[in-house]
């Protein structure tokens, strides 16, 4: 017997996603032994239901944008037993969802867990956080609360973008310490983002060949003096190559510790809900997710 929980962001951005939760439930009972709909009512509610419904079901289907998943995986990544995790994505950039080859439409992604495709997939912790796609400080998080709502609703995606090329006029640099394996800096920087997955606000801008089952992040960091040279390359997507001079940092590792004066906010998947110092390390093949038929193993 197979059973299946939905847990729906009603107030999530797609509206055809929420207005077609009735097909999507009907199409998984016509497959699944025992499927149940809860709706998450206030920020934190997606994890109280996970903590209730983590021991009774076998599939776990979160339906909603990138907030509502980190909250999902977050519960999800905490337990002992930890159920198959499937996304039907409805917001905004669904970063997760992309990397791991679901169809953005919510009806072609329903069909696509019905193959029942599972994969292991890495993922990251930050001190008792846990994030899917990036952690990231700096020019990345101001970029993110610098966004205008309005804008958002309006603009999608084009929003974080808008909220780049402003930010990046005004940048605020910062003394930033890491230390990882076999790679240390210390210097100015003005970001750093720890990638586990490839796409971050909608694109694969920073790392498109990042493996989500490696076993690594990939780790970039940005000093003040080559902000320039970053822009251009984000702007021409030159990030396709691996190769960075010598004031654009780039490495791979499985962990590292991370100290910056200022503090700095800290964005984990689009969320910002801590500061630094803090602890890095990649957690491999923790998660078992339903994935498209694109996701390369």
């Amino acid at each position: 017997m197979t059973r299946v929980a939905i847990i729906l962001n009603p107030k999530a951005g797609n509206v055809k996603m929420v207005n077609q939760v009735d097909t999507i439930q009907e199409r998984l009972r016509e497959n699944y032994d025992e499927v149940s709909l809860y709706k998450t009512e206030y920020k934190g509610h997606g994890a109280e239901l996970v903590a209730e419904l983590g021991d009774e079901v076998d599939i776990l289907i979160g339906a909603g944008g990138d907030g509502t998943i980190n909250e999902l995986a977050n519960a999800i990544c905490q337990r002992e037993k930890r159920p198959v995790f499937g996304i039907i994505p409805g917001g905004t950039c669904n970063d997760f969802s992309r990397a791991i080859g679901i169809n953005q439409n919510p009806l072609l992604a329903v069909e696509q867990l019905l193959e029942d495709n599972r994969s292991l997939i890495d993922v990251g912790r930050s001190n008792d956080e846990y994030f899917l796609n990036f952690w990231g400080i700096g020019l990345i998080t101001q970029a993110s609360e610098n966004i205008n709502p309005d804008t958002k609703e309006v603009f999608g995606r084009l929003s974080y973008y808008i909220s780049t090329a402003q930010t990046i006029n005004n940048p605020q640099p910062f003394h930033l310490k890491v230390d990882a394996d076999g790679q240390n800096f210390e210097g100015e920087a003005v970001m750093m983002i720890v990638g586990n997955g490839p796409f971050t606000g909608g694109i694969q801008a920073f790392f498109p060949d990042n493996n989500l089952q490696d076993g690594e992040f990939d780790v970039l960091i940005i000093k003040e003096t080559s902000l320039p040279t970053f822009w251009s390359i984000f702007q021409s997507k030159v990030f396709k190559q691996s190769r960075f001079n010598e004031d654009i940092i780039h490495f791979q590792t499985k962990n590292l510790k991370i100290e910056a004066d200022p503090e700095q906010n800290i964005d984990c998947d689009g969320e910002r809900h801590h500061t630094t110092p803090s602890t890095l390390e990649v957690l491999p093949a923790y998660l078992t997710v339903l994935t498209g038929e694109n996701f390369s193993e």
